[in-house]
């Protein structure tokens, strides 16, 4: 049953977990617009989202060990700053920093968005197996 609702909810979990990933590196981009040299981050939401759920069946995941039958498996993902991409710049700054923050303002818009989207879906997903299972 776990299993079943694991894989229903899988794809949810992955992309509100990259959505909020990306959210605190656009975050980071802002806060740094003014500092030289800063080069602004950033990475490919579908690419990894892909790569995620690949890494799912593919059973690729730590798992814990457990000491009992009745405990719950336990799973860790890896994931670093390995992930992060430089941002090329449209027009360069004087002092060598690459955030826009036309650019940045939009994708920071345009992640809230789809995570706020993602949520209302996931949470649709959720009434849906509920009202199933009654």
């Amino acid at each position: 049953m776990i299993d079943k609702l694991d894989s229903a909810l899988r794809f949810h979990q992955e992309a509100l977990s990259l959505r909020a990933r990306r959210q605190e590196v656009l975050s980071a981009n802002i806060a740094n617009a003014d500092t030289p040299h800063y080069k602004a981050r950033d990475f490919d939401f579908s690419g990894k989202l892909q790569e995620a759920l690949e890494r799912g069946r593919q059973s690729g995941a730590m798992s814990m060990s457990t000491t009992s039958a009745r405990h719950l498996p336990g799973e860790a993902r890896a994931s670093g700053a390995d992930e992060l991409l430089y941002r090329t710049p449209a027009q360069s700054s004087i002092d060598g920093n690459t955030v826009e923050m036309d650019m940045e303002r939009v994708n920071f818009a345009d992640n809230a968005m789809r995570y706020e989207a993602n949520l209302t879906l996931l949470g649709a997903k959720i009434k849906s197996l509920l009202a199933a299972a009654q």
